[in-house]
């Protein structure tokens, strides 16, 4: 998958994490936070968006992990879809080669 499909897929879980009822936000925001910390332990601080995408393109099921573990009573948080694509969407923000909501291509 290419960073153009994938920044659609981040980019909806988070709208669905905007839409989440208000009752499920701090759960959901921790589970979100846990995993964005995730990503960061796995591609450091400086990583282009194309690394991002191929980190999500060989498996998002750790997210479900990470959701579980740092949310173990709210079933509602175990959506890796919602969570996982939320974070993602977080975190290409801090990619080398993002800027101003998209990609900036090399001159």
């Amino acid at each position: 998958m290419g960073f153009d499909t994938a920044i659609h897929e981040w980019r909806e879980g988070e709208r669905r994490l905007e839409q989440a009822p208000p009752r499920e936000r701090p759960a959901l925001e921790r589970v979100v936070e846990a995993i964005h910390a995730e990503l960061r332990r796995r591609l450091g601080s400086a990583f282009t968006t194309d690394e991002l995408a191929d980190l999500y393109d060989r498996g998002t099921d750790w997210c479900l992990d990470v959701a579980i573990a740092t949310a173990p009573g709210a079933p509602s948080t175990w959506d890796a879809r919602l969570v996982g694509d939320a974070a993602f969407a977080r975190y290409v923000r801090e990619a080398r080669d993002y800027a101003g909501g998209r990609r900036v291509e090399a001159l």
